[in-house]
């Protein structure tokens, strides 16, 4: 199949998180990077496209511009990466959806409610395919994890334990200039979550995708420690599921000594199983009564069918997630040229709803003093 032409809205000079999906994109050769909005303003996305190589007619001043332009071209984009900050991701994606060009989102869906339950709407109005590339989930032993879950490894779900701990906010770095950290703790580009939000979402997405359940209700105690902030810098969850299940999160960035601290464990009838993002190439199953078994990327016990790219023993770790997910999502695309569209893993837009109306949970209940209240 020839390479999939893709576009990227945002990801300019100085941004992280634009980097990584264009590595992610290029490990398994299934893109092509051929257009851009990189920037916010048309200068900044030229300087920017020019970085990387991009014939600039094809650098963008807006994602509108974008979006109608390369509709209309033969060799036009068919699939394009939005990876702005949370308050921009709706309206991008809105204008590619309904000119029929898939969508690979950055999480979260968006920063309010209101604008994610339209994003719901304008991927079931369009033809085009949506993935939200919430990346732990194409770690292979989350999904390895998963497999055992459903295939009743633990036995009934009785305690979800999730952390996501970093430190990286612990001062106030975003009055310092730093870029990441600007955004990240604005409101107005953020959304109501702060630390909840950015890496909260990503510890409520893991367990969902690997218990295979939702909660039904929470309790959460949102607080800031910085002095001036103005969004929460650590969160504090509990979680009630429809099957009796119970659930514990704890996300902070202001936790030194952690540097990118994402850990499940999660505990049934029969056994439990953890797995801790920084170590991503082991996952510990314990089996009630029994000596804890290591099972690693391809070795003795692991039956999924992603992360084959090195041998076993040969770490791969968040660049390679993100490629699952890049891989996954091209697999999908050459399908939908065949006209199919076949089963799959991958987030898609009802993942990114739940995840907004978890942080919408967790800021009404902090304003009710830790509450319960429904999801």
């Amino acid at each position: 199949m020839s390479r999939i032409r893709l576009g990227m809205v945002g990801g300019g000079s100085g941004a992280f998180i634009g980097g990584i999906h264009r590595i992610a994109a290029r490990i398994d050769d299934r893109y092509e990077l051929v257009a851009g909005a990189f920037s916010s303003t048309p200068e900044k996305s030229l300087s920017s496209g020019a970085e990387l190589g991009i014939d600039p007619k094809r650098c963008y001043g807006d994602f509108a511009e974008m979006a109608k332009r390369e509709a209309r071209l033969k060799d036009g984009i068919e699939a394009v990466s939005i990876v702005t900050p949370n308050h921009v991701h709706f309206a991008a994606a809105r204008e590619f959806l309904k000119r029929g060009i898939h969508v690979i989102c950055d999480k979260p869906l968006t920063s309010t409610l209101a604008d994610a339950r339209k994003f719901v709407k304008a991927v079931e109005s369009s033809d085009a395919l949506f993935v939200l590339t919430h990346n732990y989930t194409g770690y292979p032993m989350v999904r390895q994890a998963r497999r055992m879950v459903a295939e009743g490894a633990i036995g009934t779900l009785r305690v979800v334990q999730m952390e996501y701990p970093q430190d990286w906010l612990t001062e106030a770095v975003e009055e310092a200039g730093s870029k990441q950290a600007e955004w990240r703790t604005d409101p107005e580009r953020s959304g109501a979550g702060g630390c909840v939000g950015d890496i909260g979402t990503h510890a409520f997405n893991l367990a969902g995708f690997v218990t295979g359940e939702q909660p039904e209700s929470l309790a959460a105690d949102l607080h800031t420690f910085v002095a001036g902030r103005r969004l929460d810098d650590n969160v504090h969850v509990m979680l009630r599921y429809a099957s009796g299940a119970r659930g514990m999160l704890w996300s902070s960035q202001v936790a030194p000594g952690h540097e990118n601290g994402l850990r499940l464990r999660v505990f049934g009838a029969r056994g439990g199983l953890e797995w801790a993002q920084e170590d991503p190439n082991n996952l510990w199953f314990t089996p009630f009564g029994e000596p804890k078994r290591l099972i690693t990327r391809g070795g003795a016990g692991f039956t999924e069918t992603i992360g084959h790219r090195t041998p076993p023993g040969h770490p791969e770790g968040y660049l390679e997630g993100f490629a699952n997910i890049y891989a996954q999502a091209a697999d999908l695309i050459e399908a939908h040229r065949r006209g199919q569209v076949p089963d799959h893993l991958l987030p898609d837009v009802q993942d990114g709803l739940r995840g907004v109306r978890f942080v919408e949970a967790c800021v009404r209940s902090s304003g009710r003093n830790a509450a319960w209240v429904d999801l």
